[in-house]
């Protein structure tokens, strides 16, 4: 463990600041905007015209890019590293100043120009943690277009599904992604998710990585670098603040792709205030997110929030152990200089199972280094501790979703610490109205569980709605609740006000900060031609917070052996969903504990699995099932 002193927290300032938001919500937001350059600005701050869908900053004219890039180089920051791309998969590092970063960008956003990209077109983004990846982003913003990042792991089917949704004109990508021990050949999967869609793009800008070059489809796949040479750089185009900015594709309950969709004035207007109210960085400091371009927090905090405030962003393409060990973060921590790490609980789990002592941390110069950030799944109080203990430094857990963009309850470094208390992420960051109704509405009592909500409107840089899909975001998420956004979650808070997120409500899982749906998944197994049915939940691991695992009833006649069928099921979800999926637990059953209306019960057995107590449901139609099942998950687990 570290002998490093703690650094001492600042008075907190938390409540002070939350109760200005309190009294007058729009002079704090129209306050925080001032941070940003307008080339417009707002005919009023929040137009709430037509709830429950509101706008923020309606009639102001911006462009991100330029906040993030050319106001910075024209600041007198030109020089200043603006990424640093950290590769121990490839071995490489680099270093982009302001001016640089800005030049590849204006370059590559010619370069989509010249392929006929306008504001307001779709482009698919489909890369490893590479440059090219946060410079495709922001080469979007700068001539308006929208971009939708996509995971570079998720598989040709989950693909098409983003294809086709957001009719994308061109798609970025790369030749392949790197993983430890092999290399992941991203052009195949991109070439059958075109086949798969009805979709077809235009043209495809292909990164060729040397490690293994891919072949080009002729007239359609150009490869990046000569696209980006021979283009004229392209200025930034102004849009409107309630212009979108991107989609974000995250998984329902249907396993049908949400497209959440950010809107561009809001959001930087957030990312600005929080990255340093939040996270306590501001200009000239560094930020290490050690996350993916392709989920919400790769987008907000190793893309937009720290170049918004004219820090220095740190890209690692590489794994919290095995990279070439459980020192990785504690190295590009140092070397770099990072104040603020932030990552996810998983990684920890990861890095405590691999060093239990801490032993690599003593051996790097952390004396820049201020505060981690957990965020992406509850991060366990074990985990917790244990980083305390070997960082000496302030371990600060946060809530927030792929739909905020933002963290919704955090411990804020900006604002001076509040004491924290394990399994809590501390209290709702000014701009929420966080609350804990029961199922008929009503405010529940402290350390009372209940549905998580947030009171409408929300906070800018939230979405707005759902991408072309109005109806889709009411009865989502305002339905259930009138005039409060429901979150999915489940928790209670304590008589501090501290509030503790417990679980989804739905049966979407979290397998290692991925939102990832079980009824996807379903689909998948009930394809299988021996299948007559089949459930799927999330059961707790010690690593990834949750797993899938999934129980099969075969169709009457199949005699083959069963772990021959499992082993089948289990190459079909990483196939069709991905690696990501992390599914690799299933048997078969004879039959699924059902209630006497249909509705299986995944709850149920979920809890049965993790050994929880649990209630037998009154309407199941054979108790005995419950039975069946548990000896059916021992089985599976000695297999």
């Amino acid at each position: 463990m570290t002998d490093q002193p703690p650094i001492a927290a600042a008075a907190s300032r938390y409540d002070e600041v939350y109760a200005d938001w309190q009294r007058d919500p729009l002079a704090f937001w129209a306050q925080a905007a001032e941070a940003i350059d307008w080339e417009r600005r707002w005919d009023r701050v929040l137009d709430d015209t037509r709830p429950p869908f509101y706008r923020w900053f309606p009639g102001a004219r911006l462009n991100i890019a330029h906040n993030a890039l050319d106001r910075h180089v024209d600041g007198g920051r030109a020089e200043q590293p603006a990424l640093i791309y950290d590769s121990p998969m490839s071995g490489v590092q680099r270093t982009l100043s302001y001016r640089e970063l800005r030049d590849e960008v204006a370059r590559a956003a010619g370069a989509l120009r010249a392929l006929g990209v306008e504001r307001g077109d779709r482009v698919v983004l489909y890369l490893p943690m590479i440059p090219e990846a946060v410079i495709a982003m922001l080469a979007c913003a700068r001539i308006g277009a929208i971009h939708s990042v996509v995971f570079g792991g998720f598989a040709a089917p989950e693909l098409a599904a983003r294809i086709d949704d957001a009719k994308p004109r061109v798609i970025v990508s790369a030749s392949c992604g790197l993983e430890p021990g092999r290399i992941v050949a991203y052009k195949p999967l991109l070439d059958r998710a075109i086949e798969l869609s009805s979709v077809k793009p235009e043209h495809c800008l292909i990164v060729q990585r040397p490690q293994q070059p891919a072949e080009l489809v002729a007239g359609r796949d150009i490869e990046w670098l000569a696209a980006v040479a021979a283009a004229e750089p392209a200025d930034p185009v102004m849009v409107e603040a309630t212009d979108p900015l991107y989609i974000l594709y995250t998984s329902g309950t249907t396993g049908r792709p949400k497209g959440i969709v950010r809107d561009t004035g809001g959001y930087a207007v957030a990312l600005r205030w929080s990255v340093e109210a939040v996270f306590g960085i501001g200009p000239g400091e560094v930020m290490f997110t050690a996350s993916d371009v392709g989920w919400v927090v790769g987008h907000s905090y190793i893309v937009y929030a720290p170049l918004l405030a004219g820090a220095t962003t740190i890209l690692y393409e590489g794994k919290p152990v095995g990279t070439p060990d459980a020192g990785a973060f504690w190295r590009v921590a140092s070397e770099h200089g990072a104040k603020v790490l932030f990552t996810a609980p998983t990684a920890f789990r990861a890095i405590k199972r691999e060093d239990p002592d801490a032993t690599h941390v003593a051996r790097h110069a952390l004396s820049r280094f201020g505060a981690l950030f957990l965020a992406g799944e509850r991060c366990d109080p074990d985990t917790l501790h244990w980083a305390e203990r070997a960082l000496g430094r302030p371990v600060i857990d946060n809530w927030w979703q792929t739909e905020t963009g933002w963290p919704i309850v955090s411990n804020c470094l900006g604002l001076g610490l509040l004491p924290v208390k394990a399994g809590s992420p501390t209290k709702a960051v000014p701009g929420y109205d966080v609350r804990v109704l029961d199922d008929d509405g009503r405010e529940t009592a402290p350390d009372q569980p209940g549905n998580i909500v947030i009171r409408l409107p929300m906070p800018p840089g939230t979405l707005p709605t759902l991408y072309h899909d109005d109806e889709g975001y009411r009865q989502g998420y305002l339905e259930r609740f009138p005039g409060h956004y429901l979150s999915g979650d489940a928790g209670f808070r304590d008589r501090d006000g501290y509030l503790y997120v417990m679980s989804r409500i739905d049966d979407v899982i979290n397998v290692a900060g991925h939102r990832l749906s079980t009824g996807a998944m379903e689909e998948v197994i009930a394809s299988h031609p021996d299948v007559a049915e089949c459930a799927v939940f999330g059961v707790a691991d010690a690593l990834k917070g949750q797993v899938p695992l999934g129980l099969a009833v075969l169709k009457a006649g199949v005699e083959r052996p069963a772990a021959e069928i499992t082993g089948e099921l289990v190459a079909l979800v990483r196939e069709r969903i991905g690696p990501v999926a992390s599914f690799k637990t299933a048997a078969i059953v004879k039959r699924l504990p059902k209630t006497r209306s249909g509705k299986i019960l995944r709850a149920t057995m979920a809890k049965l699995a993790d050994g929880e107590p649990y209630t037998v449901p009154a309407t199941i139609d054979d108790p005995v099932i419950l039975d069946e099942i548990a000896e059916a998950l021992e089985a599976a687990r000695k297999a």
